[in-house]
């Protein structure tokens, strides 16, 4: 079933006011015109009244034969039948009326009066000024106010709802089609390699399917210009980083005489090279294909212990230098490998930048549908203004942060995998130290 915004309803909305638009547009017209064209106007009542006032006067100075001679000229004149008669519709000319005259006359309509249905043409009345004798004639047709009647009907039944459909079509136009255009312009523009180009708040605000496709649209070209443009840093900062440890093996192949040397010099280079390189990969897989990792329960006590022997392992800390306050239902749910990938980068990164006797501890509270995790270090912090780059690909701000080795991908591939899981994650300075806060989804049994 649609939803209500959706485009089903508009044009159902839109159809039905079209068509309510046309019935009621000509039963109205109709009406109107039927009304405005069932009586004589004033101008054409004048012209019969004129009509009989000759009549009159041809009957009273010159008798029958005025009537006849004034009759033969209105027939002639006007191409209608016409007659006058006194008040028994005896006639007063000298040709008596037959049977069927008789009959007509009871059927005679005065100018005042209706016309009658359309289609006829009407025999009106029109008395004398004593009302006692009357005109009787056809209503000529150049005075019918019905004689366009039909023309009327045709623009009423045809040229409107040929005007209102192309109305209908502007308006289906406005609302679907003109911004498909600007969706094809701007699909136009990303394949010819404008990358910025963004379909606008103008469709995009719209709740309907051409809304949802804008959307979606201006999503996968914000998507396709960070992953272009990350894999152009990526690039760009790969090849300066592999100049680096190349040189050296360049340098040391030249001026190292102990074979022993140069093979550990080699080892160590390689192993760094393979690190970067793997890292650097792991990190455009996760932003360009976007994996959709398998979620489970995972405790971050648990966890955070079996990082924390790792870590200690490698480092020479005692435990009690990576205390968890965690609350004991502290259940997350993540990907335990990605997770735990996370962490350790987390951890690490901790650990290489704090002071010594240095202590780095985890903690965290329940917040609605979320765990609000803090793992807090106690180096130096790092600017406000750079909070935000330490996520970003081979970033190492060494002078604020002391310990910087390392390549500047473990927090970028960090975030990655902390966003796939529907999470977050920032970063504060505490003073003194960093601290780096995660919120990741409940789970619920």
């Amino acid at each position: 079933m649609p939803h209500r915004h959706s485009l089903l309803w508009k044009l159902t909305g839109v159809l039905a006011v079209f068509c309510l638009l046309v019935v009621s547009l000509q039963v109205d017209l109709s009406q109107r015109l039927y009304h405005a064209s069932a009586h004589l106007p004033a101008p054409t009542r004048q012209i019969l009244q004129e009509y009989a006032r000759q009549a009159e006067i041809a009957w009273r100075e010159r008798g029958a034969a005025g009537v006849d001679e004034f009759l033969r000229d209105l027939r002639e004149r006007e191409q209608v039948w016409a007659v006058v008669v006194n008040e028994r519709h005896a006639s007063l000319s000298s040709v008596a009326l037959s049977d069927a005259q008789r009959l007509r006359l009871d059927f005679v309509r005065d100018i005042s009066g209706w016309l009658g249905r359309p289609g006829g043409q009407p025999t009106l009345y029109v008395p004398f000024s004593d009302n006692t004798s009357r005109l009787v004639m056809e209503l000529p047709l150049h005075l019918d106010p019905r004689k366009h009647l039909g023309l009327w009907n045709m623009l009423l039944q045809q040229v409107l709802p040929a005007l209102l459909a192309l109305l209908f079509g502007a308006l289906l136009y406005r609302v679907l089609i003109s911004p498909l255009v600007i969706l094809r312009r701007q699909a136009n523009a990303l394949s010819a390699g404008d990358l910025a180009s963004r379909v606008g708040p103008g469709v995009t605000r719209r709740r309907d399917e051409l809304g949802e496709l804008a959307r979606a649209f201006d999503h996968m070209a914000e998507r396709l210009e960070s992953t272009v443009v990350l894999q152009r840093r990526l690039l760009r900062d790969l090849s300066h980083e592999l100049r680096t440890p190349l040189s050296r093996l360049r340098v040391a192949g030249e001026r190292e005489p102990d074979a022993s040397a140069l093979r550990q010099r080699l080892e160590r280079e390689v192993q760094g090279m393979e690190r970067l390189i793997g890292d650097a990969l792991e990190l455009v897989w996760l932003d360009t294909e976007r994996p959709a990792m398998p979620v489970e329960a995972v405790d971050m006590e648990s966890l955070w212990d079996l990082l924390r022997e790792d870590a200690c392992f490698e480092s020479g800390w005692p435990s009690e230098r990576l205390p968890c306050h965690l609350p004991p239902d502290c259940c997350v749910l993540g990907n335990l490998n990605g997770l735990a990938q996370a962490l350790e980068n987390i951890l690490r990164n901790a650990i290489r930048h704090s002071p010594p006797e240095g202590v780095v501890r985890l903690s965290g509270s329940r917040d609605g549908d979320y765990w609000h995790l803090r793992i807090e270090d106690q180096g130096p912090g790092i600017k406000p203004d750079q909070l935000q780059q330490i996520f970003l690909p081979f970033t190492r701000l060494n002078v604020a942060r002391p310990g910087g080795d390392g390549y500047g991908l473990g927090l970028s591939i960090t975030r990655s995998i902390v966003q796939l899981q529907g999470g977050e994650i920032w970063a504060e300075n505490t003073f003194p130290g960093l601290r780096l806060n995660l919120r990741l989804k409940v789970y619920k049994l």
